[in-house]
């Protein structure tokens, strides 16, 4: 099969074991989020015993950073903010985004200006640079399985750091 490249990453998809590795949570935590729709798979939920939930990068970026945010204490209702801000959110604007965090609320900063707004607030925040995110994200998906979402064939994706080994192999 033809490798994907990163113009196909909407066309994607990742099984929930996938899906479970690239976050780092478990199947339980993954079935009982898509269950109280606080991160539902975009491309295939489950439709009965057996069925097969498909999810998108997308979907498996956010699935990590919820992760995070309840890692870090971060509210329940804030994280359903948080998830729909990401959600709402052009793909592309995503790997730009922080997230910050004082605990109660979830605030998204899309430039340094924002960033600095908030912390004149004078309250204790942490932060998520959602490229950061991302790039975990996307190291960990190339290392596993994934699927076309319109035709279900397995493929096979490269990612730039495979390239380079490649390469350094061929001339080393």
């Amino acid at each position: 099969m033809a490798p994907q490249g990163r113009g196909d990453r909407e066309r994607l998809g990742y099984r929930g074991p996938s899906a479970c590795a690239a976050a780092g949570i478990t199947y339980r935590q993954l079935d009982y989020w898509a269950r109280t729709g606080l991160v539902q798979p975009s491309i295939r939920p489950a439709h009965g015993s057996g069925s097969q939930r498909l999810y998108s990068f997308r979907d498996v970026l956010v699935l990590k950073i919820v992760k995070r945010l309840l890692d870090t204490g971060v509210s329940l209702q804030s994280i359903r903010t948080a998830v729909r801000a990401l959600r709402c959110a052009e793909l592309a604007e995503l790997s730009g985004m922080t997230l910050m965090s004082d605990g109660a609320a979830v605030y998204r900063c899309a430039s340094p200006e924002e960033l600095a707004e908030l912390l004149r607030g004078g309250r204790g925040v942490f932060g998520i640079a959602v490229g950061a995110v991302w790039a975990d994200v996307e190291a960990a998906l190339a290392q596993l399985p994934a699927e076309r979402a319109d035709t279900g064939e397995r493929v096979t994706v490269d990612h730039p750091a495979d390239e380079l080994a490649r390469r350094r192999h061929r001339t080393g």
